[in-house]
């Protein structure tokens, strides 16, 4: 019985774990035809001081009418109703360009009900939107120190010194090497 028993269970698992897994990776899709109901959706989610934003959730239902709190970042409220060619609530607000970078949660009230939805925006000095930076130009400053400087006595001297430098190094090793004493 035991014989049968191992190959069985190692058959079912093996029969069942990519399921399970399957089951356990794939998100659960938000009710109400993809919309989630429990979100405030900003869009862009990444700004810079002085863009608009826009701000929409299905809470409310389809013609559900709200009030939106963007105060946090200093924008103050807004109302969020529905619109042509939108099929949920939006609204509209503007970030002041005196706020500062950070993460700030705006918040929205549907009129019907009373239910509260959040979302947050980010808040930077370059935003998600910006230009990728422009590769480096010119020469890179390492500190050298002006070793090649343009007066050509400082740089004769400095030849000089290292042209002595080298020849008494090479005497020493020499009468070091033929056994003389210094």
């Amino acid at each position: 019985m035991r014989r049968m028993a191992r190959p069985l269970t190692g058959t079912a698992l093996a029969v069942l774990t990519p399921a399970l897994t399957a089951a356990l990776l794939l998100p659960s899709a938000p009710a109400y035809g993809g919309e989630d109901r429990g979100r405030l959706e900003l869009t862009p989610a990444d700004v810079i001081p002085g863009d608009e934003v826009t701000a929409r959730t299905a809470a409310c239902g389809a013609d559900g009418t709200g009030a939106g709190d963007a105060s946090a970042v200093g924008a103050g409220s807004f109302p969020l109703a529905p619109g042509a060619g939108r099929p949920w609530p939006s609204g509209r607000f503007e970030v002041p360009p005196s706020a500062q970078p950070g993460t700030y949660e705006i918040v929205a009230t549907c009129a019907k009900g009373g239910r509260r939805v959040a979302g947050d925006l980010v808040v930077s000095l370059t935003g998600g939107h910006s230009a990728p930076p422009a590769p480096p130009r010119g020469s890179v400053k390492t500190g050298v120190g002006g070793a090649l400087g343009t007066d050509p006595v400082q740089t004769a001297a400095g030849v000089a010194a290292l042209a002595v430098a080298a020849a008494g190094g090479t005497w020493l090793l020499h009468r070091r090497a033929r056994g003389d004493r210094i």
